[in-house]
């Protein structure tokens, strides 16, 4: 198996950003066609775009994986203020975290995850926040293993 590198992101690697972006997006819209953003013709190029929009916040890390020379997966991650909305002090929170289907289940997802876990509690984060999808057991799987518990459940009405 090729070695796994953990390394921040940089301008290099957005056109990879973007395609696992795109998958993240096309995933989760066939969770659910109602709740998630229906995949658009740019939908790589958009991600793309927003993440480098993210890059030199210094709040926000993105990490990649990269497998015998490709970004195989990323995680988007950022430290989040205390929010009266949330009813929550301030916390780490993974926005996003995904693997290209060909590298799963080789522990890439756990180390993109431990990496984001360690750069939050270097800067100051109390705890770590995420959302996931009601129907990804393997995310939540995940996440349970790495010790996070279920504390909260989005629900979804359509008007």
């Amino acid at each position: 198996m090729d070695e796994i590198v953990i390394r921040l992101a940089n301008d290099s690697v957005l056109p990879s950003l973007g395609r696992l972006g795109a998958l993240l997006l096309e995933t989760h819209y066939r969770f659910d066609e109602k709740r998630f953003m229906a995949p658009g013709a740019n939908s790589e190029e958009g991600y793309a775009w927003f993440l480098r929009s993210q890059l030199d916040d210094k709040d926000v890390v993105v990490f990649v994986a990269e497998r015998a020379g490709a970004i195989v997966g990323y995680v988007y991650a950022g430290l989040e203020p205390t929010s009266w909305k949330e009813l929550r002090d301030m916390a780490g929170f993974i926005h996003d975290v995904i693997v290209d289907d060909s590298s799963r289940r080789a522990g890439i997802a756990s180390a993109l995850l431990e990496a984001a876990i360690k750069w939050l509690r270097a800067h100051g984060a109390p705890r770590v926040v995420l959302w996931t999808a009601e129907q990804n057991p393997a995310a939540q799987n995940l996440f349970s293993r790495l010790g996070f518990r279920r504390t909260m459940i989005e629900m979804t009405l359509e008007l």
